[in-house]
């Protein structure tokens, strides 16, 4: 590499749900770093809007940011997507995936439908996008796909019955195919990311419980920023984990002492729920 290249240079990512938060975080940094991105998202509106902020960051003539309007669940309008970007363009190096959503509430007000939208969303929103890459990059024996689970993805909480159990999923999905995708020199890599600034989590706070919004008041938040650099310096030394925040210190708790991890998360909600009681009371 010559002093003037980066370590992305001559790259290209595909990133789903990048029009946004970690996504669009990761699309900047990626391209700061040299390489072109191709950006997904179902909102036309918000992905033109971040694809013209990412494009800024961009240091070469060389490197292209190109916004694709599609819903990642939708099999049949993503496969023709991506062999159209793949003949133009040719084969990625990277798949990176950021879709998600979620919308906490107490398990006795959600309905069936309010669990299969989050796993449709969440683990097919990522899954589609596998499966429609994965020919192109068994072909060339070659590729690096990045899924992004959650903190919640190895423990649960009050309030994300829906969403939790998507994000395992993706960690069981990743786990997969780390194993079956290593001969064919295809690499994984998992992101939980813990409590994030983003639009996304905004939109959580609104159905909120307040028990719930108190515990996670606790632990932090990071911005998208910070999450991405975490990302892209993993990626680059191939980790499988990656685990920004404070994901590592709970990562290793809730697996080496996973009834210590019952224990806190317990006493926090107690803790939480007897603070709301006080709240409430007041009002």
């Amino acid at each position: 590499m010559s002093k003037t290249e980066k370590i992305f240079s001559h790259k290209k990512a595909i990133i789903t749900g990048g029009s946004k938060g970690i996504g669009k975080a990761v699309a900047i940094e990626f391209v700061k770093n040299g390489g072109s991105a191709y950006i997904i998202a179902r909102n036309k509106k918000d992905l033109l809007a971040a694809a013209e902020e990412i494009q800024r960051a961009c240091s070469s003539d060389t490197q292209n940011v190109i916004p694709l309007a599609c819903d990642t669940t939708d099999m049949k309008a993503f496969m023709p997507l991506l062999d159209d970007i793949i003949r133009k363009n040719g084969t990625p190096d990277y798949l990176m995936n950021f879709v998600g959503y979620a919308r906490p509430a107490y398990v006795q007000d959600m309905t069936i439908d309010d669990f299969r939208k989050h796993m449709d969303t969440n683990y097919y929103g990522q899954l589609v996008p596998i499966l429609a890459m994965l020919p192109h990059f068994l072909r060339e024996r070659r590729g690096h796909i990045v899924n992004c689970s959650s903190l919640l993805g190895f423990m649960g909480i009050a309030g994300y019955a829906a969403y939790t159990p998507t994000k395992y999923a993706l960690c069981g999905l990743t786990e997969s195919l780390r194993n079956e995708l290593k001969p064919y020199n295809i690499a994984l890599s998992i992101l939980y990311p813990p409590d994030t600034e983003t639009p996304g989590f905004e939109e959580e706070n609104r159905s909120k419980p307040l028990e719930v919004m108190l515990m996670s008041e606790t632990g932090g938040l990071l911005s998208p920023e910070q999450v991405a650099q975490k990302l892209i310096a993993g990626v680059v030394k191939k980790r499988f984990y990656i685990m920004p925040g404070q994901s590592r210190l709970l990562w290793s708790i809730a697996r080496h002492f996973p009834r210590l991890a019952h224990v806190i998360m317990d006493g926090e909600l107690k803790k939480a729920r007897k603070k709301a009681a006080g709240k409430n009371k007041t009002r």
